[in-house]
């Protein structure tokens, strides 16, 4: 499988004055006109109120990249987008490819055909979400009985699936973003590819954890495929096993002895196992690879009847314990120029002040991976929102229901195999509009 990566310098254009300069990609439009000198600080004074253009205007991000012809003589290249923020029109080397319409969903489209050895382009345009809220609130107004809410916030954030904070809330500004705010890149490869590891864990054994990892492949069903797993502490290879493919899936079971349990903030450590998967084609050439870091524990939600009514707990490895945190709102009302450092010293904050909860709260974004990844590191667990907050949704819309489905597919497949994840809740006080 061939990988190449487009992130870098882009060039973004207002597509109403005409006006370019220079972006960069993972980032979002903010980001870009602050790095570029043309607007002054969105949180200093009220300049949040005269930067709301921005969010108005629609923009297009386009640059150049070079195709090898090895890139090309692949069997497919797909041109893989895992975060438009939010309405946006992809197109190569002028052929429109698709239209998205969800933040937080990961867009893959075969573009082989369309692009040629040498240079090429990609541009993306991004259509301001704030006359298409208008149009579909004029069709059929969304009632919300939450009280001390304003109609216009609670129609933007329920229409689009977008990052709903960008519509201004009561502890930060209004800065409506658009942009490629994660990673965009080519993925080439022939027959087949590996789709998703989904790893078990069975904590019953005596002095042992089972693993179960379930895999699946997108496959051209042309050859005998074997899925080879291993896992690995500090390097050294402590279960292994290969097993065959049953059509599109596989099903490997191993034991780990003597297991080191992972464990919350101040409860013990937080030992990481590595599991890679490869696929392997008949003659045990690998063709593909995925890897995963995972804790083993196991971690529930106890609700049980007791003398109050009914008990809710945490309970890991066996040991209930309180949980004690913070909500996490996104760290910055510009994603763009938020940092891996960022988000690493935040967590460790919540960790030396002896957090070992936080609640990703469900107006943001599902966090990037780096979040997750300090958060194993640091025995911080988490509460894992969906992404709807203070608001009623059109569940009337079977476009907008299909596409909340295949973001809902794409994070908890994304997160699930994080020690982190404690738990996964539907929304954020979506109740409130239930009450007359």
């Amino acid at each position: 499988m061939d990988k190449q990566n487009l992130g870098g310098n882009w060039t973004v254009r207002n597509l109403g004055t005409g006006a370019e300069f220079q972006a960069r990609v993972p980032g979002d439009v903010y980001a870009d006109l602050l790095a570029a000198d043309k607007i002054p600080d969105p949180f200093f004074r009220d300049n949040e109120n005269d930067l709301q253009w921005i969010g108005q205007t629609d923009w297009a991000y386009s640059r150049c990249f070079d195709v090898s012809p090895d890139l090309l003589a692949r069997d497919r290249v797909l041109l893989r987008c895992e975060g438009l923020d939010t309405l946006a029109t992809v197109s190569v080397n002028g052929t429109e490819v698709a239209r998205t319409d969800n933040m937080f969903r990961i867009w893959e489209w075969d573009v082989k055909a369309l692009l040629k050895p040498g240079q090429n382009q990609i541009r993306i345009e991004f259509a301001s979400t704030l006359p298409y809220i208008q149009s579909r609130v004029a069709e059929r107004p969304i009632p919300w009985c939450g009280k001390g809410r304003s109609k216009e916030k609670v129609a933007c954030h329920g229409y689009v699936r977008k990052e709903q904070c960008n519509y201004g809330w009561d502890w930060g500004i209004k800065a409506v973003t658009c942009g490629i705010w994660r990673d965009i890149l080519l993925v080439g490869f022939d027959s087949d590819r590996l789709q998703d590891v989904r790893i078990d864990q069975d904590h019953a054994l005596t002095d042992a954890v089972g693993l179960t990892v379930h895999t699946e492949v997108e496959t051209a069903g042309r050859e005998a495929l074997k899925a080879r797993v291993r896992i690995r502490r500090h390097g050294r290879i402590v279960a292994e096993t290969i097993t065959a493919w049953h059509g599109a899936n596989a099903k490997a079971e191993l034991t780990i002895a003597q297991p080191e349990l992972w464990w919350p903030n101040n409860m013990g450590d937080q030992p990481l196992y590595e599991v890679r998967v490869d696929l392997l084609d008949s003659a045990g050439v690998v063709l593909d690879t995925i890897t995963k870091r995972i804790g083993l524990r196991s971690l529930r939600l106890d609700r049980h009847a007791d003398q109050w009514g009914e008990s809710f707990q945490f309970v890991v490895n066996g040991t209930p314990f309180f949980a004690k945190g913070a909500n996490w709102i996104p760290a910055d009302g510009i994603l763009g120029r938020l940092t891996a450092q960022h988000y690493r010293r935040l967590v460790e904050d919540a960790a030396a002040a002896n957090m070992n909860m936080l609640r990703v709260w469900g107006g943001g974004i599902y966090e990037h991976d780096c979040f997750y990844e300090a958060c194993d590191e640091l025995g911080i667990c988490v509460w894992q929102d969906f992404m709807f907050a203070c608001s009623t949704y059109p569940t009337f819309d079977d476009d907008f229901m299909l596409t909340v489905e295949a973001e809902a597919r794409d994070n908890v497949r994304r997160l699930r195999h994080h020690a982190c994840i404690a738990l996964w809740c539907g929304n954020n006080e979506l109740e409130q509009g239930l009450v007359g």
